[in-house]
């Protein structure tokens, strides 16, 4: 039931990067075939093969919409590689509470947002150290191209095992409700965020300057052209003085020679020159 035939993981692969700009190489098939496999169950199909087979005979519908969110990898935690998140609360953050004063207002986006614990702990993180901005105007935009994840992700609720991953135990017990077996993050840090759907390689809707744009271990899974695509509209987003965080192993070298690199608390921080 769970072997992909070579033609069909051709299909596959191809109608994912389409859809996705995600690339899957022929060794990962074994990952195609452990993402595929529940959804085929899900949706009452016998086999993969059956699956892939109405994928083929379908138009564009919900089903391609299920494969493609299948294929996305949602990988994350609270205040993952826990140094980017040092770099904005000792530097970032104070930095732009300065620049900001006159106007009050700060913008952020965390692209590719999964169920939201990065923009949830950015929340946090504004909350506790730096309570001055308790009464500005501070919007974090959360986007992912999974409705079924962003729908997690609004709700706020995370399981025992999410809430041990990253979180300090302070935090979860002064901006969490217990629901049960779950927690749900208060009101104050819910409403701090808009979470909105976006394909990153699909034309974006009409979004504000930014201060600073989190866009992490995301670039890794796309081809060199993609990662440019997606550099070029960031740039154009972008306020000039604003602040660009990209993954450990990501980087802006040879993509676009519009940014610069600084290190800031073992952190890589682009900047537009």
């Amino acid at each position: 039931m769970g072997i992909l035939q070579s033609v069909d993981f051709e299909f596959v692969s191809h109608f994912v990067r389409k859809r996705s700009a995600i690339v899957l190489e022929p060794e990962k098939t074994y990952l195609v075939e452990s993402r595929l496999l529940p959804l085929a169950r899900r949706e009452g199909f016998a086999s993969i093969d059956e699956l892939v087979a109405k994928l083929r005979l379908s138009p564009i519908g919900g089903l391609h919409t299920k494969v493609v969110e299948a294929m996305t990898t949602n990988e994350t935690s609270f205040f993952r590689d826990l140094q980017p998140f040092e770099a904005l609360r000792k530097v970032l953050l104070p930095e732009f509470a300065t620049k900001r004063a006159a106007t009050r207002q700060l913008r952020i986006w965390c692209a590719a947002s999964s169920t939201g614990q990065e923009p949830y702990s950015l929340a946090m993180l504004i909350r506790e150290h730096l309570p001055q901005l308790a009464s500005w105007d501070v919007k974090i935009l959360a986007t992912d191209l999974s409705t079924q994840v962003l729908e997690k992700a609004r709700s706020g609720c995370f399981n025992q095992i999410e809430v041990n991953r990253g979180l300090p135990a302070a935090f979860l017990l002064k901006y969490f409700d217990r629901q049960g077996l779950t927690w749900q993050l208060k009101e104050t840090i819910r409403q701090m965020i808009e979470f909105r759907p976006l394909n990153l390689i699909e034309a974006w809707p009409t979004l504000p300057p930014m201060d600073i744009v989190l866009i992490r271990n995301v670039l890794i899974y796309f081809d060199v052209q993609t990662k440019k695509d997606i550099l070029g509209k960031i740039r154009r987003l972008l306020r000039p003085d604003g602040a660009l965080l990209l993954g450990g192993a990501e980087s802006t070298f040879n993509l676009d020679e519009s940014y610069v690199r600084s290190e800031v608390e073992k952190t890589s921080i682009y900047r537009l020159r």
